[in-house]
């Protein structure tokens, strides 16, 4: 018996000395020393309490210092949970960490009043033989539903630990060997007391406590527990945004983080140790499009995502190189917003925003470099000006909804019979414009004449109104004159234009070269 008590007393001897050792040096320390100093100041009210039992003559005294004992012993396990949860970086919120704590409070409420109902203890005596501090139970209802909840923490707080095992460097792994100890000894022992295997009539889990808290101790002491853990590493690592791939240096993956998994939800940690080749072409059905062996790439890939959605990424490989290391880190970033706002705002900096085709802006760049390749290699260009007939009169009449549908219409119907090569813009207004690379004014002519009776054939309509639109053309060709300008050939067009509403609308202009205009109907 006193041998027992030693142990027992050496248990709540270290737990009180780690509390305060910890309490008191607890801003060397992450936040998680909060729950290991609640967990260890429940181990130590067992442990005293256990002591103080096992020194009673009376089965009242017993009694007490078992409710004594209540008051932390159910609560350690849950509370080593939480810990566990923090110390891997696991999310812990109120209504978990409430939902814990409330069997081990009922169990206390149960010992504490024992004697009116017995569903904790349904026998609580003195061992017969044995005497005094040796007690006979039976256990009730409750008891069972507590020794299956304590084991049920205890076991998935040591699950918790082992799952990360794989993925923890060595340099931590002692660590938790020091925390799964912890909790695989009492969990045995328990179970060992549980089937009649331990000294009748004491409990043996406050005795060997005094072995996980020294393992407790020398982790604080020499592994740097609560000052340096894997969870300092992993938080950091998890919370990157870009999906982060580690390989080693045979190019086989040896780690990846959360947003890795969630740009390629097949990735598993199965793949731990698979060739990375491999685990790309199950990803994605492709060879990895990137030459590992050369260090700092930048590159963008695509990829389908599912069967109709299409993401694309930037990515980023670069070689590791430390002391007892060597590998290869693939960083991924989804740029797929980014890129569609950047094609949507490219969009509205050179497409109109009514009609959908180029503005003037864009018409202006892309045409500047074909009129300066067209005068370096001596090719003929043609422009062509046109303007919708009586425009003024159709937003007086209708409104200038039924006016920008119009503009709309006439777009559609040019764009539908242009082809995809021809440079086609809204010039500004309800005018519009074509530049005609390669092709001379006769063929910008020609084109002119057909759009205007494709037009006509094909008039505005919707449920309010019926308008028989036209178009008025311009025509002009570039000269042999090394000096022309772009805006001197669109001048030219321009008078050509001019002189098309001024000879009745809905007609054909062409520009020659002797200044004469000559109007075709």
């Amino acid at each position: 018996m006193t041998a027992f008590i030693t142990l027992v007393s050496t248990s709540g001897v270290l737990n009180l000395y780690m509390c305060l050792y910890v309490l008191i040096n607890r801003q060397k320390f992450t936040n998680v020393v909060n729950l290991f100093v609640l967990t260890t100041i429940c181990t130590t009210i067992y442990c005293f309490a256990s002591a103080f039992a096992l020194l009673s003559t009376t089965i009242e005294q017993i009694s007490f210092w078992t409710t004594i004992q209540y008051i932390g012993m159910p609560f350690s396990p849950p509370l080593a949970v939480l810990f566990v949860m923090k110390y891997l970086g696991i999310p812990i919120t109120k209504k978990k960490s409430v939902s814990l704590l409330i069997i081990p409070t009922i169990s206390f409420i149960m010992v504490a009043t024992n004697e009116f109902h017995h569903f904790h203890y349904r026998v609580f005596e003195l061992e017969p033989n044995l005497g005094a501090p040796y007690t006979h139970i039976e256990i009730g209802t409750w008891y069972m539903i507590h020794g299956v909840f304590t084991f049920g923490c205890l076991f998935f707080a040591f699950l918790l630990l082992l799952s990360r095992w794989k993925e923890t460097s060595k340099v931590y792994r002692p660590q938790l060997i020091a925390l799964m100890w912890g909790q695989l000894v009492p969990m045995l022992t328990a179970f060992l007391y549980l089937i009649g295997l331990t000294p009748p009539g004491i409990d043996p889990v406050p005795m060997v406590l005094c072995f996980t808290s020294a393992l407790y101790l020398w982790s604080i002491s020499k592994s740097g527990l609560f000052t340096v853990m894997p969870i300092a590493k992993d938080a950091i690592f998890q919370s990157i945004k870009d999906g982060v791939i580690v390989l080693d240096e045979t190019y086989r993956i040896i780690e990846f983080n959360y947003a890795s998994k969630r740009m390629f939800p097949q990735l598993d940690k199965t793949m731990y140790g698979m060739d990375f080749d491999l685990v790309w072409l199950s990803l994605s059905g492709h060879t990895f499009p990137i030459n590992l062996e050369n260090d700092m790439v930048n590159q963008e890939i695509t990829l389908m995502n599912g069967e109709q959605s299409e993401r694309i990424y930037q990515v980023r490989t670069s070689h590791l190189q430390q002391k007892n290391f060597k590998g290869h880190l693939i960083i991924f970033t989804d740029i797929t917003d980014l890129k569609n706002l950047q094609l949507k705002l490219e969009h509205q900096a050179y497409y109109d925003e009514l009609t959908n085709v180029f503005n003037r802006r864009a018409f202006f760049q892309q045409c500047e470099h074909d009129f300066t390749i067209a005068k370096e290699k001596g090719r003929p260009f043609t422009v062509i000006l046109m303007d919708i007939d009586h425009f003024k009169k159709v937003n007086d009449t209708y409104g200038h909804n039924i006016g920008d549908q119009v503009l709309v219409h006439v777009a559609t119907v040019f764009q539908t019979y242009l082809d995809e090569e021809v440079l086609f813009a809204r010039y500004g207004g309800e005018e519009f414009v074509i530049a005609l690379n390669g092709q001379t004014i006769a063929q910008g002519e020609a084109l002119a004449k057909q759009l205007g009776q494709y037009l006509n054939e094909q008039p505005f309509n919707n449920a309010e109104v019926n308008i028989n639109v036209t178009v008025s053309f311009g025509v002009a060709e570039r000269t042999k004159d090394e000096d022309e300008t772009l805006y001197q050939l669109l001048n030219k067009a321009d008078n050509a234009l001019y002189s098309s509403k001024g000879a009745g609308r809905n007609r054909v202009t062409v520009y020659v070269d002797t200044g004469v205009e000559e109007v075709f109907s």
